[in-house]
């Protein structure tokens, strides 16, 4: 005999995995941390002193 399931609780557990593995994506393609982001920060800044320093005088 079949096991009884409710629909409702397994279609609602299909949507959070569905959800979940979504939000995994997300995180992968976009997610960075804010030391990642504060890196990226400064080494930017580095290299605008850097080209700023090396101008040459109009």
């Amino acid at each position: 005999m079949a096991e009884i399931i409710n629909l409702r609780r397994a279609r609602k557990a299909r949507d959070r995995d569905v959800a979940a593995k979504a939000a995994a994506a997300n995180r992968a393609k976009f997610g960075r941390t804010k030391a990642e982001r504060d890196a990226d920060a400064t080494n930017r800044a580095r290299i605008e002193r850097t080209l700023d320093g090396a101008k040459r005088e109009d």
